[in-house]
Formats: C-alpha cells, structure tokens, sequence
C-alpha cells in the first residue's frame, strides 16, 4: 500500500533533496506533503519554546516549490506562514501552494492575533488546509486553535504533533467534537494515538514523520505496534491526507467507501 508522509520538511543544504528521497524510498513513503524545515537550529528551537522568545526569520517556500515541482506530483509544497510579514506575500502565492502551515513555536505570533486570523482568511479562500503547532502558552493552546477553527467551519485544520505535548490526552478530547479538526501523530505517544484513534477515528487522524528530525520508521512503527485494522490503516496512511490536500481520485472514494 501507499502511504502519504502528511508532513515531512524539507532540510536546508545541496544534498537534502536526496537524503529525502532516498529517506522515502526506503520507507516507503509514495507521496508526501512537503514544508520548509531549517529555519532554526533544533537547539534554538527548543530553547524557544520554553522561554517564549521567537524568530521572524523567513522559511525557505522557495526551496520548496521547486523540489515539488520537478517530483511529478510526489511532494506537495506547504506555505510555511511567517505573520510578521504581510499577508499579502501568501495571497498572491497561494495558488502555488496546497496548505498551510502556522507555527507559533518558530514565530511566536499567538493563534489569537489577528495576523493569523488574516492568514487563515487565506487558506479559507484558497481551499487550503491548516496545520498548526500548538504550544502550552497563552494564546498557542489546543483550545486557542479549537476556537480559531471554529470560526472557519468549512476549513480543515490539522493539529500537529499529536497536541501541545507529547502525553496529551486533553488534546484528543478537546478536538473531538469538532469535525473540522485533524489529529496528525508525529511525535505523540502511542498511548495518545490510541486515544486518537477511538475517539475521533480513523477518518480524523493522519500519519505524518517530521523528517529529518524523526526517523520515518520511527513513526510507522507506532502505527505497526497498534495493530490497526487495513481499512483503518488505509484512511490513516493514504486517504485522510489526499482528500484533504485534494489529490483524492475516484478509485480512492471507492476505497474508501468500500
């Protein structure tokens, strides 16, 4: 079977692109949404988070749209957001990109500013999926991004990480009652992903790798140990990501449906 790495970055350097392919080809990845990475060192990262401070530093969607565009089809290039831009630097690309993503642990900038919600405005109109990192900070909460979707009811929006730490169960139950929110596991514990799993559903919850940052096997492995039944398996790993990118195909609603 196919599986769909629903976010996996793409790592500064000359030889990146290839450590990504050859990464997938071994993993057996088929197709993968794709995102800046390298914009901090993880170290600077990490200390981020914790003290609060942030960068305004510019991801490199550059770089991304041109490895996307020479894979025929196999990587699909997210926007990575910096809000301490204008707005209108995603607008009048948008077209160019197929989601999304909001990360107020690289930039700070809380789900509640309304540079964000600008930005969301965008995806809204752009049909794009929302990928957002939370953080247990005020403002970059799972609760701050249940009430961000929940003023944009006809947009997806995927929580990342599998929450706002790595046992958050509290995640799991905050987004289950509404639909419009995904679950991606990359990260969490499979303790958590079960949680996932039986309360929102196969049909809500995404595998996704953090490559390079976590080995790819690594994240399959969690799925493996759960021992999910192939049709679940096959909305985790294929189909959830290609009907909310919009790759879905006929012969995969069939799947899907079948």
């Amino acid at each position: 079977m196919n599986i769909f790495d629903v976010h996996a970055r793409l790592a500064p350097g000359p030889r990146a692109a290839a450590r990504l392919v050859d990464a997938f080809d071994r993993c057996g990845i088929g197709q993968a949404a794709l995102a800046a990475g390298g914009i901090l060192r993880p170290e600077v990262l990490s200390r981020q988070i914790v003290d609060g401070t942030y960068t305004t530093a510019d991801p490199d969607n550059d770089a991304v749209l041109a490895i996307c565009a020479g894979s025929a089809g196999r990587f699909l290039p997210w926007y990575f957001a910096n809000p301490h831009r204008p707005v209108a630097e995603y607008r009048d690309r948008a077209a160019q990109f197929r989601a999304l993503e909001i990360s107020p642990a690289v930039h700070g900038v809380p789900l509640t500013d309304p540079r964000v919600a600008a930005m969301v405005e965008v995806a809204a109109a752009a049909g794009h999926p929302v990928y957002v990192a939370c953080l247990v900070r005020a403002g970059c909460d799972v609760a701050d991004l249940v009430r961000l979707a929940n003023s944009y009811l006809t947009t997806t929006f995927v929580l990342g990480h599998a929450g706002a730490t790595t046992l958050d169960y509290r995640a799991v139950e905050l987004i289950a009652p509404h639909p419009n929110v995904l679950f991606e596991a990359s990260g969490g514990y499979t303790g958590v992903l079960r949680a996932a799993l039986d309360q929102l559903g196969a049909g809500r919850v995404l595998f996704g790798s953090e490559y390079p940052i976590q080995h790819i096997e690594v994240e399959l492995t969690k799925f493996d140990v759960l021992g999910l039944a192939e049709d679940d398996w096959a909305q985790v790993a294929w189909h959830n990501a290609r009907r909310i990118l919009g790759e879905e195909k006929e012969s995969d609603r069939n799947d899907r449906l079948a």
